[in-house]
């Protein structure tokens, strides 16, 4: 036997809200993968004691952006050479919302970046700040919630929430332990569009091609060298050898001198 729903019931309360909420309204251009490249480097930096070695690296930086009526997308990722990383990873979208005149980061799982501790993060929405103010500036950037998987190492916390004050945003917490995190809502032109250039530096096309240069002339000038200790190795080997086989005649002399000495001294 089913309970009778009254006109003002709770249940009846919900459905209605439910019928009458708007379904959400799906953005284009979900295929849009980055079309347009550039080389970045990563300066070597000294040993961190939470996230280890950090060498010389080289990177990819792509982008690709689209437009219409209602929306504007840019969409960023950082590919790393001979590595895979997940999909949620090394990856920012910058969403514009003309009609209701927002602006949006993605994806909503929040930005994770594989190398840690490299700049990375900071470069990515740097260039999300610069991509936005260019037309957008009056528009509003609307906040949202941090992930807590960050919070959960005090470093990791802190380094996230350095990056994202440095780029003008505020961060608050609702509870003492720092894990329910958020950032505020802030004009697009209030924001901060700088990197750490001491951490990150973009290569352009001729500079790698100078790299490239450089890098086959050394190794010209490297193979030379090592050709001309080969010949000098094997000139003091051929010495080497040369001198051997004088004292083992020296040797061989001297003792059939001393034999011959012997044999006419008791012959006498």
């Amino acid at each position: 036997m089913t309970e009778t729903q009254t006109p003002g019931s709770p249940e009846v309360a919900v459905e209605t809200e439910q019928a009458l909420a708007p379904e959400p309204v799906e953005k284009p251009w979900a295929d849009v993968v980055p079309e347009h490249f550039k080389m970045l480097r990563l300066v070597p930096l000294p040993v961190d004691r939470a996230t280890g070695s950090r060498p010389l690296r080289f990177v990819q930086y792509g982008r690709a952006e689209r437009h219409n009526r209602d929306y504007s997308l840019l969409r960023m990722d950082i590919r790393l050479p001979s590595q895979k990383v997940r999909k949620d990873q090394n990856h920012l979208e910058v969403w514009v919302d003309h009609h209701a005149r927002t602006v949006t980061f993605g994806p909503e799982s929040g930005l994770s970046m594989e190398p840690l501790n490299r700049g990375l993060g900071r470069f990515l929405i740097a260039q999300a700040v610069i991509w936005a103010q260019r037309k957008w500036a009056h528009y509003r950037l609307e906040g949202g919630t941090l992930g807590n998987k960050d919070a959960l190492s005090e470093d990791t916390r802190l380094r996230r929430d350095h990056v994202l004050k440095a780029q003008g945003l505020t961060v608050s917490y609702t509870d003492a332990q720092h894990l329910k995190g958020s950032y505020a809502d802030v004009q697009v032109g209030e924001l901060i569009a700088l990197w750490n250039g001491d951490k990150v530096q973009v290569v352009e096309i001729l500079d790698t091609a100078n790299m490239l240069q450089l890098a086959e002339q050394n190794l010209q000038e490297q193979e030379v060298k090592m050709r001309q200790q080969e010949e000098r190795i094997s000139k003091f080997k051929r010495e080497d050898s040369g001198l051997r086989f004088t004292i083992t005649c020296l040797v061989a002399f001297a003792v059939f001198q001393a034999g011959l000495l012997i044999w006419i001294a008791t012959h006498r």
